[in-house]
């Protein structure tokens, strides 16, 4: 009974039991029950691979200036072919500012299904709207978890440690532009690791 119907549990099972004069208890039922395999879930890196085309990742750092501000810079990176998609800096980051950015990044219908990002205050309503609107699902990370969001962390630090570790910035207009660092960024694209 247990094989033709894999949904029955041990409750129903002794129901029909007893309903065609076999009296067992219902421990002894649910210790004979065939086990029903599950299958397993996928993993994370799996679902990853499986869905690379269509995802995105974006992530928000800071860039100190020589006056003490904090410049926010933000990156959109596509996970298929690990290369940086979007690259905008603010030293003001608002949610208005950050939804916008996420328009100027995928014009047209060239938005991902996922967008891999972090909990940060930053993006706030407008930019979830917009995500909506475009029909992109976000994904968020756990709390405190970069490792959660690898792709962009690193490229984070590899603009950190081939540009910015080496210039020093007094302003916005003084970061370098994405046009230098395109250099930076298609090796990131091209190398073994990413």
């Amino acid at each position: 009974m247990s094989l033709a119907n894999p949904c029955w549990g041990a409750p129903r099972i002794h129901a029909e039991l007893l309903k065609i004069g076999i009296e067992l208890s219902q421990a002894t039922v649910a210790k004979y029950m065939v086990r029903h395999r599950k299958p397993r879930s996928q993993t994370w890196r799996t679902f990853l691979t499986n869905h690379a085309k269509n995802f995105a990742s974006a992530d928000f750092f800071l860039v100190p200036t020589m006056a003490f501000q904090l410049l926010f810079v933000f990156l959109i990176l596509d996970h298929d072919r690990r290369r940086p998609l979007h690259f905008a800096v603010t030293s003001h980051p608002t949610e208005e500012w950050t939804g916008r950015q996420l328009l100027e990044a995928f014009p047209w219908d060239s938005a991902p299904r996922y967008l891999l990002r972090d909990r940060d205050g930053i993006y706030g309503q407008k930019f979830s709207e917009s995500a909506k609107r475009m029909g992109v699902h976000e994904v968020l990370t756990a709390p405190r978890s970069p490792w959660q969001n690898a792709y962009v962390e690193r490229l984070i630090g590899s603009v950190r440690r081939e540009c910015l570790d080496h210039v020093i910035v007094f302003d916005e207009i003084g970061l370098p532009h994405p046009e230098e660092l395109f250099p930076i960024l298609r090796n990131f694209s091209n190398s073994p690791l990413a």
